[in-house]
């Protein structure tokens, strides 16, 4: 993919440059910020410190509201939801990697 795919978001005050499909373009943005909120929501709590423990933390209560989400009847999906949060993880957890990667080089 091209550089033209990449999309920055950003999340906690941190960018993040992501290569995504066009067509996915505005879901990644959507999904940053619902990202970045929650982290704020959690990091303005005061209970949990470092990003990468927000970042945990978030993903937990993510993960949470969508299971709960699929256990109600009315909203329940048709499974490719689960692989949906798993490809935004497995996103998540590769632009962290990265980010830890630059900052020891």
């Amino acid at each position: 993919m091209s550089s033209s795919n990449s999309v920055t978001v950003q999340i906690l005050d941190k960018e993040y440059s992501i290569i995504c499909p066009p067509e996915e373009r505005n879901n990644l943005v959507s999904a940053a910020r619902y990202l970045d909120s929650k982290m704020r929501e959690i990091r303005s709590s005061g209970k949990v410190i470092g990003a990468d423990r927000i970042a945990v933390m978030a993903a937990l209560n993510i993960t949470h509201e969508l299971l709960h989400r699929q256990d109600t009847p009315e909203t329940a999906s048709t499974g490719t939801t689960r692989e949906q949060v798993r490809d935004l993880l497995e996103r998540v957890d590769q632009a962290l990697s990265d980010d830890a990667d630059t900052k020891i080089g």
